[in-house]
């Protein structure tokens, strides 16, 4: 199995890691209503629940990048590459969104997601 498609396991699972940060850190964590637990938090666990939230918002298209680069053709070295890098970087994301560094944290999301369009040009160039 070529290592992109570890990466998009790791993505997928990524979201949920945060998400235990912020109910880890949260207190108490009320399982009968997470999501307005979640909503009422404050600090680092809030943030660390909006990063579960990106999380999830940027899977779909890296996910889709990559089944399609490999669909194609595009060459695998680069899929692996673009792939790990977006992984590295989006963990990088979360921590930096849990630490409350915004400028920075944005600066590595458009590096995330420049990896996603990567995947989407090499499948173009295939």
């Amino acid at each position: 199995m070529p290592i992109a498609y570890w990466m998009v396991l790791i993505a997928a699972v990524l979201p949920m890691i945060f998400a235990g940060a912020a109910k880890y850190g949260g207190g108490s964590f009320d399982n009968s209503r997470p999501r307005e637990w979640l909503d009422r938090q404050e600090g680092w666990p809030k943030r660390a629940h909006w990063a579960q939230q990106n999380s999830y918002e940027a899977f779909p298209p890296f996910a889709a990048a990559v089944l399609i680069a490999q669909q194609v053709g595009a060459a695998q070295g680069v899929i692996d590459t673009l792939a790990v890098l977006f992984v590295l970087l989006r963990i990088g994301y979360g921590l930096l969104y849990i630490g409350d560094y915004p400028s920075l944290r944005s600066l590595v999301w458009s590096a995330a997601f420049a990896c996603t369009v990567g995947l989407f040009l090499a499948a173009a160039a295939a």
